[in-house]
């Protein structure tokens, strides 16, 4: 017997344009992350994507029914879903059974790190439209000290995408963050990258909130 895929919804945010993909998208975002980022501004998401935990449960057809309300935005602008987190790919499952019941012109984007397992990465190669992949720095030493974790997985998983999707539908964003790399850092991502054949690139610094 098929089990029907359940998605950890941490939140569902209607009717945003110009943030999260090409026209207007609602940002659907999972529970449960791999790394622990110093400056998350969701640190919610971290809490493990478990059955049994407290949290809001969708089906595919409980989410599309929260959707299809914007349809003719989607339809008119070629927006869609944006999956983020958190880490969405890690519910490839939910997201492939989600698609197959959504009108064929919605675009869907997904938001993630790539340091999952692998699978993870050929399943949403077949279901994502465009992914915003958020590298952080390939250094594996600031990578470290910013996420707590290694990068190896993410540029294995990187090569890996680009080899199934093209340089296309994959845009890297290449965060300058104060107090863990510099801009010379930033530049060395670019370069590595782009020898990797990657061609689109988002740079841009992390707003630190002022305290009270």
């Amino acid at each position: 017997m098929t089990t029907t895929p359940r998605f950890p919804l941490c939140f569902f945010s209607r009717l945003r344009m110009a943030t999260d993909g090409t026209g207007v998208t609602a940002l659907v975002g999972a529970y449960g992350c791999p790394l622990s980022c110093k400056l998350c501004i969701n640190p919610r998401t971290w809490a493990p994507a478990e059955e049994g935990k407290d949290y809001t449960w969708v089906t595919p057809e409980e989410l599309y029914e929260r959707a299809k309300q914007d349809n003719l935005y989607y339809l008119a602008t070629g927006g869609g879903m944006t999956f983020g987190g958190g880490e969405p790919l890690l519910h490839t499952d939910f997201i492939k059974a989600y698609r197959a019941i959504c009108p064929p012109e919605w675009r869907f984007c997904a938001e993630s790190c790539l340091n999952i397992p692998e699978h993870h990465v050929t399943a949403a190669a077949v279901c994502i439209d465009h992914f915003m992949i958020d590298i952080k720095d390939t250094n594996p030493e600031i990578y470290k000290a910013y996420t707590g974790r290694d990068n190896q997985r993410v540029l294995d998983n990187l090569a890996l995408l680009l080899s199934l999707v093209g340089p296309n539908r994959i845009t890297v964003r290449i965060p300058l963050i104060p107090g863990y790399n510099t801009m010379d850092d930033t530049d060395r991502s670019v370069e590595l990258l782009s020898g990797m054949g990657l061609t689109d690139f988002d740079r841009f610094t992390y707003k630190i909130p002022q305290k009270a």
